[in-house]
Formats: C-alpha cells, sequence, structure tokens
C-alpha cells in the first residue's frame, strides 16, 4: 500500500522568468508503506527537489503529493503535522545544529510537537541509541563532537519525531569510509526495528546497494525508472548513458562472467560477489566445469 502518492507533480524555478527551469517535470510514483527506497540521479536530476515535495516544504507549480490517501496542500493547517510525519535530513545536518548540548539538539523537534517531558527524554534516549551516542555525548555541545558523531545527532533530531517517512539527503556526503559504514549500519538498523518508510538520496551507487529494496531514478526532471534494486543494476548501459553507473562490484562481476565464470547478474554486493565465487571455486576444486 502506497503511503506517498504524487500524480502530475511539475515544479519550477524562476517560473515567468528567462531563467525559468523545470526541475520536477509530471512526476506520476508511489511509495509503498515500510519500504527502503535509494534515490538517484546525476547532479541536477531534480532528486532533492523531489523530496522537499514530499513534505510540503516546497509547493508544486501543479499536481500533487498525497500523504495517507489526503493531498498535503488541500488543508495548509495539516502541513505543520505532516512534516513531523514525513522527516527530512539535509544534506551536512550537522550545520543546523545549534543547541548548548546535544541532548537540546535532539530533543528540539519532540518539544515542538508539544510532548510531556517523560515523552520527549523517552524519544530522546531511543533516537540516541539508534545513532550510538551514549549518555556522556548528549551532555556535550554538539560542537565538541566530531564530524561524523555531529551527523548522528542531527539525523537523531529527526528520528526523535518518529516519523512514519524518513528522507535523508545524502547522509554519508563528505564522512570518512568508517563513518560512512557507521551511518549506514545505523539506518538499516533503524528501518529493520521501527519499520519506517525510508528514502534514500545519494550519489553512492555501493551505498544504495547495500541498504535498498527498491531504486527510482530522476533523470532531467522525470522519473527515469522505479523498480527492484536488482532490476536497476541490470540496466548498466542504460544508466551509464544519463551519466550514471553501477557497483564497481558489478562491472568486475560482468568482466568475469566475459571470461566463462558462471556468475548471476544481478551482483551488486561485495558480499555476495564472494559467495559465488566461492562456490565456483569449490565446484572447480571438485572436478565440476562451471568455473
Amino acid at each position: 500500500m502506497a503511503i506517498i502518492r504524487t500524480e502530475k507533480l511539475t515544479y519550477k524555478y524562476s517560473e515567468g522568468t528567462p531563467f525559468e527551469t523545470t526541475a520536477v517535470d509530471h512526476v506520476d510514483l508511489e511509495i509503498e508503506e515500510g519500504a527502503f527506497i535509494g534515490v538517484i540521479g546525476s547532479t541536477g536530476s531534480g532528486k532533492s527537489t523531489l523530496m522537499q515535495h514530499l513534505n510540503g516544504l516546497l509547493r508544486p507549480a501543479s499536481g500533487k503529493v498525497i500523504f495517507d490517501g489526503m493531498d498535503i496542500w488541500a488543508d495548509k493547517s495539516r502541513l505543520r503535522d505532516i512534516r513531523f510525519q514525513i522527516g527530512l535530513v539535509f544534506q551536512y545536518p550537522e550545520y543546523q545544529l545549534f543547541e548548548d548540548t546535544v541532548y537540546k539538539d535532539i530533543a528540539y523537534g519532540p518539544a515542538n510537537m508539544g510532548l510531556s517531558e517523560s515523552e520527549i527524554n523517552e524519544r530522546v534516549l531511543e533516537a540516541a541509541r539508534f545513532v550510538c551516542l551514549d549518555e556522556q555525548q548528549l551532555s556535550q555541545s554538539p560542537f565538541a563532537l566530531s564530524g561524523g558523531q555531529k551527523r548522528r545527532a542531527a539525523i537523531a533530531g529527526v528520528m526523535a519525531l518518529r516519523p512514519r517517512v524518513l528522507i535523508l539527503d545524502e547522509p554519508t556526503a563528505g564522512l570518512d569510509p568508517m563513518g560512512r559504514e557507521d551511518i549506514l549500519r545505523e539506518i538499516k538498523a533503524y528501518h529493520r526495528e521501527t519499520g519506517c518508510t525510508i528514502l534514500f538520496v545519494t550519489h553512492s551507487m555501493e551505498d544504495i546497494a547495500k541498504c535498498t529494496q527498491k531504486i527510482l531514478v530522476m533523470d532531467h526532471g522525470s522519473v527515469f525508472c522505479y523498480d527492484d534494486t536488482a532490476a536497476v543494476f541490470r540496466r548498466a548501459e542504460e544508466l551509464e548513458k544519463i551519466g550514471l553507473s553501477v557497483p564497481q562490484i558489478t562491472k568486475i562481476c560482468s568482466r568475469l562472467r566475459e571470461r566463462g565464470i558462471q556468475l548471476d547478474d544481478n551482483i551488486y554486493t561485495v558480499k555476495e560477489a564472494c559467495r559465488q565465487l566461492a562456490e565456483c571455486y569449490n565446484k572447480r576444486k571438485a572436478g565440476g566445469t562451471d568455473a
């Protein structure tokens, strides 16, 4: 069942001027409740603009965004509540930290919801657990944290809203490899435990491959394709034509298939590649002919 739908959603920057640009062009889309969806596209493809429409930060030039069966712009008084239910984490969200302590920063959203102190505390501790921040770090200034810890604190601030949909715009951008792995592991655990719908915007095909069930590909403001992760990565040549790629391990496995090694055509993680290569090796060692 779709939790969010768009109908002919269109948005233009600088509309009515010589600089008018169509950023989102008649997009029809259905986001399934509980799904973990990767969102990819080259720079200027419209993916971030589309995400900002889903929780009402931008108003469509035409078309609709429907959340839980209702047009989010049908009643402007509902927008505040919708933004609590559809949480958006911007790229480099740590730049938005401003409170005296990490605890207060995470508590800021729940406090604006009018919750009791006990409920706020429960949500702060829960969100901190999801992103692996301990009590000592909660009492510190957010500016005393490392870059990766700041990122996790900012993400926790949105998780504390307990949104039904969590939109993450490049959550691993600018982090070192260890920081990227930490963030990805925590996001996957959050999805597994809460069942929240997640939209994960990134340029990293490797990150997409590790996490997502489906991929939405944007190109020039339109939906290029929206399908299961494996099905999208099988369209490697088409993706390359619009300036995208597939994970490096997928390219390596394609070359190995060309050399006669019997591997599936839907390998897009190192773990799966290792598993299948080990099977080929064992068959060959046992006298088989598959490798």
